[in-house]
Formats: C-alpha cells, structure tokens, sequence
C-alpha cells in the first residue's frame, strides 16, 4: 500500500557540521562530557545540570556580529535587546535598526535573536546534534550577543536548555528554585533573592546542560556570544484544547442527529437546575465525538506537533526539478510520523509498506537518496515532487550523496 494524504550559507563553524546520519546512542561522546547519549539521558535530561568542557572543541560563532546585528533588523526575526543601567533593567522587541543598539563600549545590554537555525544551514547543523532527543522536543537555536557584564538576570526556565559558548567568556551562577518569586516591577521575569549553588566561567568550545526549574544567572565577561538550543514542552491543558479544536475541525457531520428525549421526565419546582439526564447526554455526546475517528487525535497532534514556527515561509520552486532525484529536508521543515502517519508541516499523510518506510527514513535522517527516492511507489514520487515544489525538500544531486557520506 502506498502513501496517500489523509488531511489536507555560511560554512559551517568548526566542530558544529550538521550530524543526520543515525547516531550510536550507547557510545560517549565530547558533545556530552564524555557521557554516551543514553548515559546523560538517563542520569541528567530532567534531573540535574552537567557542565561539560569543550563539548565542540574549537567552537567558533556561527556568525559574525555584523550578521547578527543584520538578523535582528529582519521583520522576519523575533529579537529582543535587554539592558542593566544604575541596577534597573529595560527590555525592547525588535526589529532593530544599527543604529538603535546601544554602542559596543557601552556595557550591560545583551541582543538575543531566536530561531537562528531558519536562517542559517551551521545552526541547523547544531541543533542535528541534539537528535538523540526526539523532534517532537526541539525547538530552536537561539544566539545571545553580550557586550562586557550583559546578561539577562537570574531567571528559570521552564524547558530544558543546553548553553553553549562561542565568542568570549561568560559566567553562569546555578542554583535550584523550588519557589520563584519574581522581583516586581520588572519587564523581565528576574528572581528574588536567588542562591547560586555552582559558580562557572564557560570559555569556546564549553557547555552548559539546564533542565527546568533551575536558576541561572549568565554574565559576560567581556564580548561574548552563547548559542542556546532550546527544546519546547507543551503544557497539557493547551495542548488539550488544541487537539480538541482540531478534531471538531476536521470531523465529518453525522449522517443523523439524535436528539435528546426525557421521555417520563417528572415535573420540576427547580427549573433553573439543568437536568442530570441532559448532563449525561452532553458528556456522551462528546465522547462518541473522540471515538468516532481513532485515529484523529494521533492525527491532531502530530499536525500540531510538525507545524513550522510562526512566521516561517518557504520559497516555491517554478522550476521543473528533474528526475530521478535525491532529497533533504529544507531546514525551515518539520517532519515527524507515528505508527499510521507521517507529519511534515502541519500536513498529515496516511503511510504504509515500503513508502511509509522510506518516508520515516527521511524523517529520522532528514534526507533520502536518489535510489532511495527512486524505490518509493509513482504516487510517493508524486508527493516528494509536491514538497520539492513546495520548498518544503531540497533536491540533492549524486554528488553532493556522496559528499555528505
């Protein structure tokens, strides 16, 4: 059986080249202090900090401070400046034009530029790194521009992070917050009376793991660059609701219309009371709702989970794209599957056999051969035509196969 839709740069900085080949999760690696993948999630994802020296020995920006400054004058970027004058602290959305950043020898402002992995193929590369994590979680590479003493404050998150220092120094003071209590009157959410429990300087190539709920404090110390890869953790009860919205969205009318009887219904002196009979009816209206399709809400989220950023466009392509051809994932795309359907931003596509096979192969390695893209059923091929097309795949000649092997 094959697929059928089911609802409707720079070079890459030293030591960060993109990693979409299929990991061994049981052998250690630098990235992790010498921990293998397993290892750290079984000790530290979720439990405790790990600081890990020279996780990307030679690391060096992934861009410039001129291309960072030209990034945060985009409409395109979300970007934040944030500064520290006579102990008070002020925040500004972007974009920003040059001349609205605080000059370089001023101290204490920090620029903060999200989702640098949309605009740059090194970024993606990092963030590939972290795949031993799965997708559903990763959110985005975020770079933090410091001038001497910039910094954010004391802050918790609440999803995990890894810091990882590229340009300069910066010291991270960390601490657990059971409690947060924010200072009032602040555009920021900065801690009250934070107690740090470790004091670090991170140098190039060093690296910081923080899972949520724990405080940090990160200040540079001179010029300083810091990526942050960040991961995204739903929240149920919005992710609930969601779902549920998406499920009324998509689900067919009934063929029929029961409507509610109370037949024997005795009379009231309470009018005002809605009936228990009617409250029954309601609740099992809803769940012959969520039954009726099993496999909408798998659908659902998966949607909602491969949905690109907010903001995010792809380029079409006018072209006729030869074939046979190999393909990659364009590094705006989010592909996820499950056990009946394959997700690529925010589409749902029913898969099975061969092609449902080679469809969570481009998933996993973000990239199919041209023999691989060749042994996909007509209709598959067809589909692959679509995303290339779309923007959503980028072809990729036997040459470059070979390169990136």
């Amino acid at each position: 059986m094959g697929l059928c839709r089911d609802r409707m740069d720079r070079a890459v900085a030293a030591g960060v080249a993109s990693h979409n080949v299929r990991m061994d999760l049981a052998t250690s690696t630098p990235l992790l202090g010498g921990l293998s993948p397993q290892a750290f999630m079984r000790r530290h994802w979720q439990k405790k900090p790990l600081l890990i020296r020279q996780a990307v020995p030679g690391a060096m920006p992934l861009l410039g401070r001129a291309e960072v400054f030209e990034l945060a004058a985009s409409d395109a970027v979300e970007s934040r400046v944030v500064e520290q004058r006579a102990g008070r602290w002020a925040l500004r959305h972007g974009p920003f034009k040059r001349t609205s950043l605080p000059a370089l020898k001023q101290r204490g402002w920090t620029l903060l530029v999200q989702g640098l992995d949309l605009h740059l193929e090194a970024a993606r590369g990092l963030l590939d790194r972290f795949r031993f994590i799965p997708d559903a979680r990763l959110d985005d590479v975020m770079v933090s521009y410091a001038s001497d003493g910039g910094g954010v404050g004391p802050h918790v998150d609440s999803y995990d992070v890894f810091l990882l220092q590229t340009l300069g120094r910066r010291r991270w003071r960390v601490g657990r917050v059971r409690d947060p209590v924010f200072e009032p009157g602040v555009p920021l959410k900065i801690l009250q009376g934070f107690e740090p429990e470790h004091d670090w300087l991170l140098a190039p190539g060093d690296m910081l793991y923080l899972p949520p709920g724990w405080g940090h404090d990160g200040v540079a110390e001179g010029e300083c660059m810091t990526c942050s890869i960040g991961f995204r953790a739903p929240g149920r009860e919005e992710l609930g609701r969601e779902i549920l919205q998406r499920m009324l969205d998509a689900a067919e009318p009934p063929a029929t219309n029961r409507l509610y009887r109370d037949a024997g219904e005795a009379a009231t002196v309470a009018p005002g009371r809605i009936p228990p009979a009617l409250n029954a009816f309601a609740a099992d209206a809803v769940a012959r709702v969520l039954a009726a399709d099993p496999g909408s809400l798998a659908c659902s989220l998966g949607e909602l989970l491969s949905e690109p950023k907010p903001g995010v466009t792809f380029e079409p392509v006018d072209a006729v794209i030869a074939s046979p051809f190999g393909a990659r994932l364009d590094r705006r795309s989010r592909m996820l599957y499950d056990d009946a359907f394959v997700f690529i931003n925010g589409e749902s596509y029913r898969a099975a056999g061969r092609d449902a096979a080679l469809m969570r192969s481009l998933a996993d390695r973000r990239q199919l051969t041209e023999r691989e893209c060749q042994a996909l059923t007509i209709p598959a091929r067809g589909l692959l035509a679509e995303w290339l097309q779309a923007g959503w795949l980028q072809p990729v000649s036997a040459s470059e196969e070979g390169a990136s092997q």
